[in-house]
């Protein structure tokens, strides 16, 4: 299991990463422009625009960051982690329109060789060290998100190394055109716009796939059942929920207890279900289990059960000799049907008569009322 960070230490990685990623932009915006203009570099002027658009991703991303990273609230009871989502969606189509972009400019431009940007050896060594500064910025926020889990933060490394992608782009072109092959930039810059709509495109369908609540890959879903099932008092899984939410997983599950336990008993196996979950799987937040006596989908489905109310007018009715003597009862709500335990003082189980009567009365209450399968007595000795 990896190490679990506290949300704020998350927060603060997050917008580490974030502050450095738009900090190293902005520089690369500068330096890029400046260059493309001074040696008449095109293609290193619409690098500069790249980065850019890396710039205005990475406020993007600060700004989900901030949102994402608030407490939960009333109305937003599971926390604000869906606005990273939808930041990575955002992010996603700017790759797709990234590659779309780059696609666009190589094909006008192989139709118009003339074109084509005029070697520059300055050109080539500003966009050598843009590769080699935004394979780092890659790099160093890919480590970050892997450690908080963030699929925005991987989503903006990918959008760094498109950027890394680009200045190859511009590079190839400027040394290919020097070397005497003047469409050989525009192949490969094909080929990598391809790959960055291809990235893109994975990220927003991933990311529509959690907007919509998509469970939990089968796999892991299968090792959360072995799981629950392991756990003493668990003897069956009748339903099992999961979605995604941001880096965190939400889990409902409908577990099955002997029914003859009591409520605190049943609780506290649903305690511990929930409890080794969050322990066991790094992006499980939260569990909601409900116990069951029994598998009961389908059940009641020909009319509503008795209610406790129900029960007590019939034992009223049925019982009403020994109506003041009954102290408690007990509901079973087994099959479709109830069984009904009624307590009594251990004195009448010392009176034949009365004892007679009593059974006769509860085996009629059974007969004449169809929903109930069984009426059990127990005798209570209070002790002085």
């Amino acid at each position: 299991m990896a190490d679990i960070l506290d949300p704020a230490r998350i927060a603060k990685l997050k917008a580490r990463a974030s502050y450095v990623g738009a900090a190293v932009n902005v520089f690369q915006t500068l330096i890029k422009i400046s260059f493309g203009i001074l040696g008449q570099s095109a293609a290193l002027i619409a690098d500069g625009i790249h980065s850019l658009s890396d710039l205005l991703s990475d406020l993007l991303v600060i700004i989900a960051v901030r949102l994402g990273s608030r407490e939960a609230d009333h109305e937003h009871p599971y926390g604000h982690r869906r606005f990273e989502t939808i930041a990575t969606v955002i992010l996603g189509v700017s790759l797709i329109a990234i590659g779309g972009a780059i696609s666009w400019s190589v094909m006008n431009r192989m139709a118009h060789p003339e074109h084509l940007p005029v070697p520059n050896v300055l050109g080539m060594g500003v966009a050598a060290a843009s590769i080699l500064v935004n394979e780092w910025l890659y790099h160093y926020t890919k480590r970050i998100a892997k450690k908080t889990r963030s699929k925005l933060l991987m989503a903006n490394a990918w959008h760094q190394r498109s950027d890394a992608i680009s200045s190859i782009v511009v590079l190839f072109g400027i040394g290919a055109v020097i070397l005497g092959y003047p469409l050989a930039d525009a192949i490969a810059a094909i080929v990598v716009a391809l790959m960055v709509a291809k990235i893109g495109l994975s990220l927003v369908l991933e990311s529509i796939k959690e907007l919509v609540d998509t469970s939990l890959p089968p796999k892991l879903i299968s090792e959360i059942r072995k799981t629950i099932m392991s756990i003493d008092g668990v003897e069956g899984i009748h339903l099992l929920r999961t979605r995604q939410m941001g880096e965190d997983a939400l889990i409902d599950a409908h577990i099955v207890v002997d029914p003859r336990i009591t409520v605190s008993e049943g609780h506290s196996i649903g305690d511990t279900v929930r409890d080794e979950l969050i322990s066991r799987f790094d992006d499980v937040m939260d569990v909601l289990v409900h116990v069951d006596p029994e598998d009961d989908e389908g059940l009641f489905e020909s009319g509503k059960p008795l209610t406790r109310a129900d029960v007590q007018v019939l034992l009223d009715k049925y019982l009403v000799e020994f109506k003041t003597a009954i102290e408690d009862f007990r509901i079973h709500y087994l099959n479709g049907q109830i069984e009904v335990e009624v307590i009594l003082p251990f004195t009448l189980s010392q009176q034949p008569l009365l004892l007679a009567l009593l059974k006769k009365q509860c085996k009629r209450m059974k007969i004449k009322v169809n929903k109930i399968k069984n009426v059990t007595l127990f005798f209570k000795h209070n002790e002085d």
